[in-house]
């Protein structure tokens, strides 16, 4: 059984497209809505309610955490829905491809617009360009995740997903990049409003066309349909070989064990989600209002934790291999949960570096985001290979979809939940807390609940072996 890794690392084109967005959505576009809000209640920018009066910007985060819920709560509705249609498409081109190409084109032309939008105070437009991006970007995501499995037997998935997810990672990593350049805080930080529109302009623009061109090589590398004819033998013989209790069938309701160990996957899921988005939401406005640092900092501490989430992708299928999946996961969760507790004792520093009075940026910081990045690496490597485990290609989209509905769910309710308590303590510090608790839910969720079933010996070919296999 061959894993075709020069194949795989065409497919990873599809998740470098996806990572690259979400990296600049994440990063951006909290703190453009924080500094409309703050307009919007106060009369202020935010760099002059900082000033002023920071604990106000605590104010606005559960509202910041609404539209942000607002965008997840309508991935929760598509995804799974783009999913079963995708698992139903037929066309010359393959059954995911056409969702690909549109999404990402439409994407990819209305992602620039949430700059504009912002620059000119303009927030109903910014909140308008942020859905139309949302809806052909979940038009995009589960089809193009839903790729990997459709030509990988079920025992080569793990090892799969650590290269797609890499790939994903370096689009992440370039999003990373043109922020330690374009410094978001260099705008935000102007009290002033005579604000370089192009700081924040440069990076959807470069975002978009580097999705535009992924898409464009993800369309001429991989035919669908040919690939699927020739994986027929192969993706029998991984059914057969698959990790699960009982065997996945079309026919008739989903088996009770299997059925179990997936609500099990889902719930812990969803806690780690809940978790993990936390920080990914709020961290942009943690480092520039609470330890009151440079926003290329972030982006420093985002590389580096993407480059430990690059080693655990690498290794993680080996790991679990040794170990199994669910204990992979779990010592990813258990790292997790060891950087959230570090990442408690962390405060500002108190030394001012910057023009803007900025203060310098904690060390401890950088060595938590290379402790999380590592374990959720192997979390996330694992997790996904064994909800797709639990069903036959014929249903790989709909699975596919309840994956990220889990995870989407979790990502609506979490910034509103965590901009209320904000709001009701006055304290940034919760943020650790709260993704630690969440963390260790999901370990124990795992631990209790999620049964350990080893995949069976099979003969792989793997290195440079696997990079001379041909099309």
């Amino acid at each position: 059984m061959k894993l075709n890794v020069k194949r795989t690392c065409r497919i990873g084109f599809a998740f470098f497209g996806i990572l690259l967005l979400w990296q600049v959505y994440d990063s951006w576009c909290p703190t453009f809505l924080t500094d409309l809000f703050a307009h919007r209640m106060y009369g202020l920018t935010s760099a002059e309610l900082k000033l002023s009066d920071p604990d106000k910007i605590l104010n606005v985060q559960w509202l910041v955490g609404i539209i942000m819920a607002c965008d997840n709560l309508a991935a929760l509705i598509l995804l799974p829905l783009f999913g079963r249609l995708s698992d139903r498409t037929h066309t010359k081109i393959g059954k995911r491809m056409p969702y690909i190409l549109v999404g990402t084109f439409v994407s990819a032309v209305a992602f620039p617009f949430i700059p504009l939008f912002f620059h000119n105070g303009s927030m109903a437009g910014m909140i308008i360009m942020m859905g139309v991006v949302l809806i052909f970007m979940m038009m995009y995501r589960n089809p193009a995740v839903s790729l990997m499995p459709d030509i990988t037997p079920k025992p080569l998935r793990a090892k799969a997903n650590g290269i797609i997810n890499i790939m994903g990672y370096l689009g992440g990593g370039a999003a990373t990049i043109l922020g330690v350049f374009l410094k978001l805080s260099d705008y935000i930080n102007v009290t002033d409003r005579s604000r370089k529109m192009w700081i924040i302009e440069i990076p959807f623009i470069v975002a978009s066309l580097l999705m535009i061109i992924s898409a464009i090589v993800l369309y001429f590398s991989i035919r669908e349909n040919k690939i699927a004819e020739e994986m027929k033998e192969e993706m029998a013989e991984g059914e057969r070989l698959a990790a699960i209790e009982e065997p996945a069938t079309d026919e008739g309701p989903m088996p009770r064990a299997n059925k179990r160990m997936l609500l099990a996957i889902l719930a812990a899921e969803f806690l780690w989600f809940m978790s993990d988005n936390a920080i990914g939401t709020y961290i942009g406005n943690y480092v520039i209002y609470y330890l009151n640092a440079s926003s290329g900092a972030t982006m420093i501490l985002t590389l580096g934790g993407g480059l430990a989430s690059a080693v655990g992708f690498l290794i993680a299928g080996g790991i679990a291999e040794k170990i199994g999946r669910k204990w992979t996961v779990c010592s990813g969760l258990f790292l997790s949960l060891l950087a959230g507790l570090i990442m408690i004792l962390v405060r500002p520093t108190g030394k001012v570096v910057g023009a803007n009075g900025e203060f310098s940026f904690p060390a401890l910081l950088y060595g938590v985001w290379v402790i999380k990045g590592f374990g959720m690496a192997l979390v996330h490597n694992c997790s996904f290979p064994m909800v797709v485990e639990l069903c036959t290609s014929k249903k790989i989209g709909t699975f596919t979809g309840y994956y990220y509905a889990a995870s989407m769910s979790a990502q609506t309710v979490t910034p509103v939940l965590l901009g209320l308590i904000f709001m009701r303590t006055g304290a940034w510090g919760v943020l650790p807390v709260y993704s630690s608790v969440l963390t260790a839910l999901s370990v124990l969720v795992f631990i209790v609940w999620v049964k350990n079933i080893r995949i069976r010996k099979v003969a792989t070919v793997s290195g440079l072996e696997a990079f001379g296999e041909d099309d």
